[in-house]
């Protein structure tokens, strides 16, 4: 992880041309979404040697079999979620924290959870130091974390076999969970709305390829 912050014309030129990249090639169309990625430093999250891989529309390697997630990915996933200012926001995977960053940008109110305990500890202290305030939890995404539900809305950054329960009973009515699920070398983006006290719309979108969501309600 790169603890040098250094913004300059090329690194904000660069991200410029990602989000042009992510507008006009990708399809992205939430402006608010493009805005978010546009102000995250993302090279900040590479060591210097990689900062000429930041702002390409790939996935990175962060350690612990983990990656940070292609920029597309982060913009089409944040879509799906309509975060409006103020909600509270649950993400399954914090990782290496950009995406959490970019939940943070849109001003969200952001509770983040990792099951490894590096990354955990990297992206708390990495975040604080960039003044990027979340609450951040170490334990099990796959079942969410009960304490501080309902949630507006829940994102999750690893591939499931299957919808948790447990995360959908911590969304609020009216909440939108999004979700990939599938085999652990694609999966489907599933958004899941929930309706009332017992029933949920699910809607199936693209493919993916996401590291696997582990856990004692996942792989």
């Amino acid at each position: 992880m790169a603890y040098k912050f250094i913004d300059n014309y090329r690194e904000r030129g660069a991200r410029k041309k990602l989000v042009s990249f992510l507008r006009d090639e990708r399809k992205i169309e939430s402006e608010d979404v493009l805005k978010a990625i546009e102000k995250v430093p993302r090279h900040y999250f590479f060591d210097e040697t990689f900062w000429n891989q930041a702002y390409r529309d790939i996935a990175f390697p962060i350690g612990e079999g983990q990656t940070i997630s292609q920029p597309y990915t982060v913009a089409y996933q944040t879509q799906l979620l309509h975060i409006s200012p103020g909600e509270k926001v649950l993400e399954i995977g914090t990782g290496s924290g950009y995406q959490t960053c970019v939940l943070l940008e849109l001003k969200a109110q952001v509770y983040t959870i990792e099951r490894q305990e590096k990354l955990y500890e990297r992206a708390k202290l990495f975040l604080n130091k960039m003044n990027y305030k979340a609450e951040f939890f170490l334990g099990d995404g796959s079942r969410g974390i009960p304490q501080h539900a309902p949630y507006d809305k829940i994102l999750v950054t690893a591939g499931a076999p299957f919808v948790p329960e447990d995360l959908l009973k911590q969304l609020k009515i009216g909440g939108i969970c999004v979700i990939p699920v599938g085999d652990e070398k694609s999966q489907k983006m599933i958004t899941v709305l929930r309706v009332n006290e017992h029933d949920y719309e699910k809607i199936e979108l693209d493919t993916f390829r996401f590291v696997p969501l582990v856990g004692d309600k996942a792989w």
